[in-house]
């Protein structure tokens, strides 16, 4: 059985090495930064380093609860919207027909895709903004998603062990980034370990530091390009569902270039981007298709994102965030151990971890790790009276 094994492993290098271009980054190269702590060393795994990530990413907690977090539209209640679950999926999906074209690592592209967005709070960036509100108040630093997402699958999960991923996922995710448009993503090569600890560090201490972050590999590049392809037309096809805008009140001048329907927006950036990268040292889009995105985006900033009507419950929204926040900080100040955020979260952490961690960036992290259902039953549960029944129920003895 071991030499099958050393066979399959050599034919996966060989593969690789046949395939992948020369920009790429093959599963050989995969740095953990505890490699020992891995079961099965990753030269002898017949999963490649890469591959294997995304093995852990999808068995994680983190990733189970994709399920119920919003995306972009909340408190709708409409099952054929987009939920964050999906639009990794759709990321992925996107980023490794792309990579296949341009003979990037797909095993690779699929562990960034699959967690990029692990760290988002329940409402999607309202929430992320209002969490971030709440550490700076409170003097611990700040909050954002991608650097959350890395936090979860390096400090956070598996009681406070974390999952042990490579180097080159752990920085493509902190890196994603979509918020932010480039006309050509050229990757930061022979980034080291400590560079990236050193970044990862400084989203947490220095506000809007994640803006500067660019990714280590091609395939980095790749999925912070195509989070964009994949929430651009999805959103408005969405917007379109739930009555916000109509299909004809996209610009003229944008549908002339990437079309008025989510398949055309997605199959011209797509080719687009294929044509721009196809074997060059960097991912981009031609000048007319960039301006155009560019010009969709806006778009979408005016018309869907800070549409009044979403926004109409950000001051309740923001409410609950700042309650819940507050009165885990005093629960874990005061160590009343039959606060929820003992029970569902810190009894469940190694004991190092409350050592290192202020009591705000524990609520920040319990708040993160929510789905929207679970956050606003919390609220319910915390500070909506509880109905009696009929008439007290007196405890049972032996």
């Amino acid at each position: 059985m071991r030499t099958l094994h050393q066979k399959i492993i050599a034919e996966n290098h060989r593969r690789e090495e046949l395939l992948l271009s020369p920009y790429a980054c093959p599963s050989r190269l995969g740095v953990r930064f505890n490699p020992e702590a891995e079961k099965i060393p990753d030269a002898e795994n017949i999963r490649p380093a890469f591959f294997h990530d995304t093995d852990k990413i999808i068995h994680s907690l983190a990733y189970t609860r994709y399920i119920d977090k919003t995306q972009v539209f909340a408190l709708f209640d409409n099952d054929h919207i987009t939920h964050r679950v999906l639009h990794v999926q759709f990321v992925s999906k996107i980023a490794r027909v792309i990579g296949r074209c341009l003979r990037l690592n797909e095993d690779l592209i699929e562990a960034i895709a699959l967690g990029h967005d692990l760290g988002h709070s329940p409402y999607g960036h309202d929430g992320e903004h209002f969490l971030n509100q709440l550490c700076i108040e409170a003097g611990v630093g700040f909050f954002c998603h991608n650097a959350q997402s890395v936090r979860f699958l390096m400090e956070l999960e598996q009681g406070g062990r974390g999952l042990n991923l490579t180097l080159q996922v752990l920085d493509g995710i902190l890196a994603h980034n979509g918020e932010i448009l480039n006309e050509r993503l050229v990757p930061v090569t022979g980034k080291t370990a400590e560079q990236f600890l050193r970044e990862y560090e400084n989203c947490f201490r220095i506000a809007d530091y994640s803006k500067e972050i660019y990714p280590m590999t091609l395939e980095g590049c790749l999925v912070r390009v195509c989070d964009i392809i994949a929430y651009i037309g999805r959103d408005i096809e969405d917007a379109i569902t739930v009555g916000l805008i109509k299909r004809t009140d996209l610009p003229r001048s944008i549908v002339r270039v990437l079309g008025d329907r989510n398949d055309q927006i997605i199959n011209t950036l797509a080719l687009d981007v294929i044509q721009q990268s196809y074997g060059q040292n960097y991912i981009g889009f031609s000048k007319d298709i960039y301006r155009a995105l560019q010009d969709l985006k806006a778009f979408n900033y005016e018309q869907i994102y800070f549409h009044p009507m979403v926004k109409s419950q950000d001051q309740k929204i923001q409410g609950l965030f700042q309650s819940l926040f507050r009165r885990y900080v005093q629960d874990i100040e005061a160590q009343n151990h039959s606060s929820p955020i003992y029970r569902h979260f810190i009894t469940n952490m190694t004991p190092e971890y409350s050592r290192k961690n202020p009591p705000a960036r524990i609520a920040a992290d319990f708040i993160a790790a929510m789905t929207d259902d679970f956050f606003n039953q919390q609220y319910k549960d915390l500070f909506f009276p509880t109905r009696f029944g009929l008439k007290i129920h007196e405890k049972k003895t032996d």
